[in-house]
């Protein structure tokens, strides 16, 4: 991944995007040709020096099954959007401004370690209902469905656990650009709806806070 200074990630970011992501893009280069598979996953920072990424794949899923050359990635994304180049206060100046495209994600590189057990991938699953059910007026439990519908269900899945080796991050949210036109963006974000990307650009603005931007749309 190209990171330019201007969006590399602070290890705060990163930690907020490891902990509070949906689902990542697991892909793996196989004897068969490159797999991927959109999987929801739980960071546990407790594994190994870097933490570890755990999910799980449907039995019947062949990428699990097949042998892993080199690494795993898992892509991670945060909010992303489209940024018009009419949103910018610079449009009106002197028209020097082109389109772009907003967008926070990381991929993280491992070793991926398959569990073919009930015990892991129970734990497993409880704790991803934990983290998206954690909130919620009324939240679901594992334990609020019967049993043995349950085990059916832990035997038609396997874990995975990603052991993270490395780690490239960006966090793009037009830091780039003036302050001027920060605040079309942040004002025209909004008035499109994506209040979560204007968040993340409100975020940013206020990380840097003072710093000269170099106006250049890099992806």
């Amino acid at each position: 991944m190209y990171v330019p200074q201007s969006f590399a990630m602070s290890d705060a970011q990163l930690q907020q995007l490891l902990a509070e992501h949906g689902a990542g893009d697991l892909v793996t280069a196989t004897p068969v040709g490159l797999l991927a598979t959109l999987v929801p996953f739980v960071h546990d920072r407790s594994v190994g020096p870097s933490g570890a990424l755990l999910g799980h794949l449907a039995r019947n899923n062949e990428q699990w099954r097949q042998p892993v050359t080199g690494e795993a990635l898992v892509v991670l994304r945060g909010p992303d959007a489209y940024v018009s180049a009419s949103w910018y206060a610079s449009k009106a100046e002197h028209g020097r401004v082109v389109p772009t495209w907003n967008a926070v994600t990381a991929h993280v590189y491992g070793e991926l370690v398959v569990h073919d057990d009930p015990d892991w991938v129970a734990d497993l699953v409880d704790r991803l209902t934990r983290k998206h059910e954690t909130g919620r007026e009324q939240p679901w439990a594992v334990t609020d469905a019967p049993a043995q519908y349950v085990a059916g269900q832990l035997r038609a899945v396997v874990g995975v656990e990603l052991r993270i080796t490395r780690i490239q991050a960006k966090a793009k949210l037009s830091q780039n650009r003036s302050p001027a036109d920060v605040d079309g963006v942040l004002r025209d974000a909004r008035a499109s709806g994506d209040a979560e990307m204007a968040d993340a650009v409100a975020a940013a603005r206020d990380r840097t806070l003072g710093q000269v931007p170099a106006p250049t749309d890099e992806p």
